[in-house]
């Protein structure tokens, strides 16, 4: 249960860190919702992507997007969510060939991807901050 302990951090950064979860989690549950309405076949047949690898994603966005709003197994959401965004990364820079931003507009990138990416990796490794279900449940015992 020592994977799940959030690290004893100031208040700052707790709240920071509790904004941070609350508004990344809604744009990955945003996102997410979609996905999760039919989540073996969210990218169309013609995607070549395998049904379980689709569910793994739509799963990892609308259900850690909720756990980082919550506060709850968080290192667990950002691990799924940090495996999900290296794939869409890739995706677009790999198959896509898209730039990293977007200058023109509709052509796609990987900005939001890798930054996305970026806060499940912050978040594995600060952990949700005290103002979380992680602190309430795992805290140490006296």
């Amino acid at each position: 249960m020592k994977f799940f302990k959030p690290l004893p951090l100031p208040n700052q950064v707790s709240a920071a860190l509790l904004l941070l979860r609350v508004i990344a989690g809604l744009a990955f549950m945003y996102h997410g919702f979609g996905k999760i309405q039919q989540p073996f076949c969210w990218m169309g047949p013609e995607a070549g992507v395998p049904s379980i690898l689709q569910a793994l994603a739509a799963i990892s966005e609308f259900v850690g997007g909720f756990a980082w709003i919550l506060g709850l197994l968080t290192p667990l959401a950002s691990i799924g969510l940090a495996c999900t965004m290296l794939v869409a990364t890739f995706f677009h820079i790999a198959i896509l060939h898209h730039p990293f931003v977007d200058a023109h507009g509709g052509g796609g990138s990987y900005e939001i991807a890798l930054l996305y990416f970026c806060i499940s990796i912050l978040l594995l490794l600060t952990g949700p901050g005290r103002f979380s279900l992680d602190s309430v449940i795992f805290k140490k015992s006296k």
